[in-house]
């Protein structure tokens, strides 16, 4: 059998994941196929152009990935890989995919590292998942010191896998209840993305209801029982005027801002992201 056109592969692959529903299905069609070629998304655009063809080897392992994709199963699961700011992260089952609106949330906590009042600032990230935030943290600011800790097996195996030899960075596997005893009233910032979805609200997007873990996900009723944590135990681990960092869902910003008021935070605020939802709250410990 010939090679067939490139052009053609792509123009197929994004019209099957449109009919199974996928968002952007031409963006993954051209980062599928940049998958199996080894190339980035602006390499497969230009190799369109110039009429490249495929292989009868690759156009069959695009027909493999591209039925799973028709799954929903995640494009990071296909591709083994997400991207975080200036990161690519190793990803798959077991962990909890970082998401773009997390890129800003990070800025928070980068920009109290970057403006602490001594030489070694230190960032703790509580429920790092794939290390995304501490990873972003250490690499950003190099003269910081930072501490993840990650309480599921599978994903501290992740985090362990992308963080491997960041010098300033130190992974645990651990609670965020009671993670890092002995670094209590010296942090400079706290920051995580915890689970905070109520238990009873299903995930619309099967990428995310089928394919996400659970543990990553579930935040008991009101969906703020690791918020309630994170509060008392950021408290013990900053110092005093340091930020706390949570990233959240849109309508939660006023009832976290109550719960950390309640705990004797001050100045607790809600940030939007880009699409003008609210999606992070910071307070200062007293």
């Amino acid at each position: 059998m010939p090679d067939i056109s490139l052009a053609a592969a792509v123009r197929a692959t994004a019209q099957r994941l449109a009919d199974a529903g996928v968002p952007d299905p031409l963006v993954d069609a051209e980062l599928l196929v940049g998958h199996i070629r080894g190339m980035r998304r602006g390499e497969v655009q230009a190799a369109v152009v110039r009429g490249d063809s495929l292989s009868e080897a690759d156009a069959q392992l695009l027909q493999e990935v591209t039925t799973r994709r028709e799954a929903r199963e995640p494009l990071q699961h296909i591709t083994g890989t997400a991207p975080f700011r200036h990161l690519e992260l190793a990803v798959g089952p077991g962990v909890f995919v970082p998401r773009p609106e997390t890129e800003m949330v990070v800025q928070h906590a980068i920009d109290a590292l970057l403006n602490a009042p001594h030489a070694q600032p230190i960032g703790i990230d509580l429920g790092t998942g794939s290390g995304a935030i501490a990873l972003a943290m250490a690499t950003e600011v190099p003269h910081s010191r930072v501490y993840a800790a990650e309480l599921s097996p599978d994903a501290h195996a992740w985090a362990g896998r992308n963080t491997a030899g960041v010098e300033n960075l130190t992974l645990v596997l651990a609670d965020m209840a009671d993670a890092f005893p002995e670094l209590s009233g010296t942090a400079d910032v706290v920051i995580s993305n915890p689970p905070y979805v109520p238990d009873d609200a299903i995930p619309r997007d099967p990428e995310v209801r089928l394919f996400d873990p659970a543990m990553a996900l579930y935040g008991g009723v009101d969906g703020l029982d690791l918020v309630r944590t994170l509060s008392k135990t950021a408290l013990r681990l900053l110092r005093p005027g340091g930020l706390l960092v949570i990233e959240h869902g849109e309508l939660q910003g006023e009832d976290i801002r109550g719960i950390l008021t309640g705990d004797g935070w001050r100045a607790a605020a809600t940030h939007r992201d880009l699409t003008s939802r609210d999606r992070a709250t910071t307070a200062l410990r007293p």
